[in-house]
């Protein structure tokens, strides 16, 4: 026994980000050695399964994580909150992202041969009252409903709501109890994260055996704007607004968030997932857990930059298809149209892809040559959702702590961007 605790001790010591780079050389390496297509011996499954069981375990510990957290934060709040910046900083960074995919469609426009796509049987929305009427009825769906089906924006509601309630009229033994539960679901994530290269070796296994490198000749060009805009968004004008509000270096918060929070939702594709990994991350850095409780899965359905360069890029490029002009003002109300679309992309089937259709209406495109656009999507889907999720959810842990450091920076406290926090050895010396 005593040998089985020093294996897993001495697993742990190692960095994580370590262990998941191990765990992606091995699936690519797997991928070759072991071709996913071929006659299944057992070991296809096998491997495929560690990939299946993280994305899985994650999703099924997030939404209770979320409740215990956001319930135990409100009914305990000290006033301290930076919910107002981080929502602003949300809101902008969408916007942005936005204009930059326009921008970046002017530059190099990508015309699509629509007639290879596949036709996508499914209904996306027709106007953006159908998308915010989504988010309105998530908000309001039955608590236990919203548990078990993930939907974020219900669970933060009802959470929301009884924390503000039990603040008022609970007594602390009843507080402590939900600080305990939510205290209890963390170090149940930390277990599941602690798996995280395991999964990631099997996500990677079935990613590249099943899609090979064909998938990154054939429509290259798109899939080359749309990571390109989002590289930019992550290392260019992410880190401008970090700038903006803190007058500090942005890259150490950038990069660290990256590193321990983009790589690991590259591989689950799901920024839902990776709200524990964004959790233990803000922990990590000392964050106020009343802030980072509420603004992490919030910025899961609302912070969603990635998706709004994917839906203004599709559209653009459907539009240098059918050879439509875009005129600076046009391009502007598509990059409205396509930031508060894309904050709704998460109540959507399908995500950001399905709300093309809905911004091609906007040039008169018609709906079935918009939805061989969406068809295109899901073609290059592997890396484009891979991409997107990453700038989707490493940004939600960027903003919520820059929201964080503006406030200390006003206070006139200490920040170490992007570190640690301080430990009680430091805070004494």
């Amino acid at each position: 026994m005593d040998r089985i605790k020093n294996i897993v001790r001495k697993y742990n010591d190692i960095s994580l980000i370590k262990r998941i780079i191990v765990g992606l050389i091995v699936g690519v390496v797997l991928a070759l050695l072991i071709p996913i297509q071929a006659e299944p011996t057992g070991v296809n499954a096998f491997i495929t399964l560690f990939g299946d069981v993280f994305v899985g375990a994650l999703k099924g510990v997030a939404p209770i994580l979320v409740f215990f957290l956001v319930l135990s934060a409100l009914s305990n709040a000290k006033g301290e909150g930076t919910m107002g910046t981080v929502l602003v900083l949300y809101i902008v960074s969408t916007f942005v992202a936005a204009i930059v995919a326009v921008l970046a469609s002017y530059v190099f426009p990508t015309p699509l041969t629509l007639d290879t796509s596949t036709m996508v049987e499914q209904t996306s929305p027709s106007n953006v009252g159908d998308v915010l009427m989504a988010l309105v009825m998530n908000v309001v769906s039955n608590p236990v409903a919203s548990l078990a089906d993930a939907n974020y924006l219900g669970i933060l509601a009802w959470a929301a709501v009884l924390g503000i309630i039990l603040r008022g009229i609970a007594n602390d033994d009843v507080k402590n109890l939900f600080t305990t539960l939510a205290d209890a679901v963390s170090t149940l994530v930390r277990w599941v994260i602690a798996f995280a290269p395991f999964g990631v070796m099997g996500l990677v296994y079935t990613s590249v055996g099943t899609n090979g490198p064909e998938i990154f000749i054939e429509y290259g060009r798109i899939i080359l704007v749309l990571v390109g805009c989002m590289a930019f968004i992550a290392l260019v004008t992410n880190p401008l607004i970090v700038f903006v509000c803190t007058r500090m270096n942005p890259y150490p918060l950038v990069l660290r968030c990256l590193k321990d929070s983009g790589l690991t939702a590259f591989f689950t594709r799901s920024s839902a997932a990776n709200i524990p990994v964004n959790m233990a991350l803000c922990e990590k850095l000392g964050l106020n857990k009343d802030n980072y409780s509420v603004s992490i899965p919030l910025g899961s359905t609302i912070n969603m930059a990635g998706a709004a360069v994917t839906i203004t890029v599709m559209t653009m490029a459907a539009c240098h298809t059918m050879g439509i002009s875009v005129d600076p003002i046009t391009a502007v109300i598509l990059s409205v149209l396509a930031a508060v679309s894309a904050c709704g992309a998460s109540g959507v089937a399908g995500g950001s892809l399905l709300l093309i259709p809905m911004c091609c209406a906007l040039f008169g495109i018609d709906n079935a040559v918009a939805m061989q656009v969406v068809g295109i999507g899901f073609i290059i889907g592997v890396v484009q959702d891979s991409c997107e999720t990453a700038v989707n959810s490493s940004s939600d842990v960027v903003f919520t702590a820059t929201a964080e450091y503006r406030r200390m920076i006003k206070e006139g406290k200490q920040v170490r961007m992007g570190k640690d926090a301080f430990t009680a050895d430091e805070l004494d010396a």
